[in-house]
């Protein structure tokens, strides 16, 4: 099949779907859409390691420090690095 019979042969099938079926397709077809990194971390297992004191810790303090100071802004985070905010936008995994 050429591409354009593909794509009518998937709308055909997407037609017949339940109504209740139909979610889960578009969110098959967005996944698939996804670029690669953002798709191996939809995929990565979860993160199941019990916090260690040190990351409480780490984590107290950190929300110790926003509660008196304003928190800066990934412009300026970038800015400071000497990247563009385009730069990283535009950024794609070399794999």
């Amino acid at each position: 099949m050429d591409a354009i019979s593909e794509k009518q042969h998937a709308h055909q099938l997407i037609d017949r779907l339940p109504e209740a079926e139909i979610s889960t397709a578009v969110r098959f077809l967005e996944f698939m859409l996804l670029d690669p990194a953002a798709r191996t971390l939809a995929n990565a297992p979860v993160d199941d390691e019990p916090i260690t004191e040190e990351e409480e810790g780490a984590v107290a303090e950190a929300r110790e420090w926003f509660r008196h100071n304003p928190g800066i802004p990934f412009e300026q985070v970038v800015a400071e690095l000497g990247f563009t905010l385009e730069g990283v936008q535009n950024q794609r995994d070399p794999a």
